[in-house]
């Protein structure tokens, strides 16, 4: 299956990874304050195209580093407030935020992806949401497998090479970045 052969209308959801797809992703490290939060080139285009084509936008990510006590829940939802601000600013929206915080050993709610705790909350948030009608776009083997998990198509964002032979087998289709992403489902 490729991006092409989708027909997407705005029954569809897509479901976003944040670090590494939205904005800048530091390896080892977290962003833990506002200034440290870089969009990535053509994010926020992408996300106002993005809005016209899909009926809900909505992130999952695993935010370790609150568990971490890297930073708080506070600090949290601040990026995500100020990020929600500048995509509305360019034109584009997202509908909700998931964020695992929790370490992954003391994950018992299985929020943390690849486990489907997010996108269970989701549905509960968003009845209408179907997952045979969704998509995830993210940038590891822990957001395909979550894709997998719940019947989603799942698009890789980025080097599909770092992944292992048994990982690529979780990807429907790759392409190079969210703007890369936006312009194929457009096109």
């Amino acid at each position: 299956m490729t991006l092409q052969d989708l027909k997407i209308d705005k029954g569809w959801t897509l479901f976003l990874d944040r670090d590494g797809v939205i904005n800048l992703h530091y390896p080892n490290d977290y962003v833990k304050k506002w200034d440290e939060f870089y969009f990535l080139e053509g994010v926020l285009d992408a996300m106002k195209t993005l809005s016209k084509k899909f009926r809900r936008i909505i992130i999952v990510t695993n935010q370790q580093g609150v568990g971490k006590e890297l930073m708080t829940e506070e600090d949290l939802s601040f990026i995500h407030d100020e990020m929600l601000k500048e995509v509305r600013k360019y034109g584009g929206r997202i509908h909700a935020i998931y964020s695992a915080t929790q370490l992954k050993e003391k994950d018992a709610r299985q929020m943390r992806k690849p486990a489907t705790g997010m996108a269970k909350q989701a549905k509960k948030d968003f009845p209408e949401i179907d997952f045979s009608k969704s998509i995830i776009v993210g940038d590891s083997a822990s957001d395909m497998e979550f894709g997998r998990n719940m019947g989603m198509v799942t698009i890789f964002a980025g080097d599909i090479n770092k992944l292992t032979a048994e990982q690529k087998k979780l990807v429907d289709d790759s392409c190079d970045s969210l703007a890369g992403f936006a312009e194929a489902v457009t096109s």
